[in-house]
């Protein structure tokens, strides 16, 4: 659709440049087609795309301001036009840019002026709050009644970005939803989320600080992720899940002001 828009504009700045038809407007309201005119003394010439020929009118009979008036504004048209065009070409070569810098595996990527870089996955644990025993991360996790939380081990992440408002790069191995969350500190650890286990069903109830984002696709499988509302200083992550399935992939990152 792009390419479709770039030619038909193109044909269209063309065909307006290098035609250049424009009115002659008479006093008496009408007007020829021509494509150049020249007031000499009191005769107007000019050349009438419509006979192909050069033709002349008396000078009192051709109102020359709205001629004149016209011809500017469809000439700011044409620019205003062109502007706008080389403005969206900018902006799709800075897009196909965008995405060709992200590397093809999958992971979080951060961009950081032109370097890309690689968000490491973080090490985490789902641990029952009775028994504190730590459970395998298996699909589904074979958790009892009760409540647990996933938590990240270490009081603070070593990946930290410096914007308060920081753009991801998401490389999904498969469909599955996303969201940038706030950790919960807590010791030397961070949580994730808590987990409520319904006795009877075993289902599993995740409670996160999700924050609102917005998402952008890029391609098939490349997101963009960034937060609606700057965040403050603290401990988060960007986490890939399903819902009631604790089979999370967490990537954390911490957001220090540079000030």
């Amino acid at each position: 659709m792009a390419f479709v828009r770039r030619f038909l504009a193109f044909f269209l700045f063309a065909a307006l440049a290098f035609a250049d038809t424009f009115k002659l407007y008479l006093r008496d309201g009408n007007y020829h087609l021509v494509r150049e005119y020249k007031v000499e003394g009191d005769r107007v010439r000019y050349y009438s795309t419509e006979r192909s020929d050069w033709e002349e009118i008396p000078l009192s009979l051709v109102d020359v301001n709205r001629t004149e008036e016209e011809r500017k504004a469809k000439d700011e048209r044409i620019e205003e036009e062109k502007r706008a065009s080389d403005e969206e070409d900018a902006a799709e070569r800075d897009f196909r840019r965008e995405i060709a810098s992200i590397p093809h595996d999958s992971g979080t990527y951060y961009k950081e002026g032109d370097a890309v870089k690689a968000i490491p996955l973080a090490d985490y644990k789902v641990i029952t709050n009775k028994t504190r025993k730590v459970v395998a991360v298996l699909s589904p996790v074979p958790l009892i009644p009760g409540k647990a939380s996933v938590v990240i081990e270490g009081a603070h992440s070593q990946f930290v970005v410096h914007q308060d408002r920081p753009a991801f790069y998401l490389r999904l191995a498969k469909e599955e939803r996303f969201g940038i969350i706030r950790l919960t500190s807590k010791k030397n650890a961070r949580i994730v989320e808590n987990i409520a286990i319904v006795p009877v069903s075993k289902e599993n109830i995740e409670e996160r600080k999700q924050l609102n984002t917005f998402d952008q696709q890029l391609g098939e499988d490349l997101y963009k992720v960034w937060p609606e509302k700057p965040l403050t200083p603290g401990e988060y992550a960007l986490v890939q899940y399903s819902e009631g399935d604790v089979d999370l992939i967490i990537w954390d990152f911490a957001y220090r002001s540079s000030n």
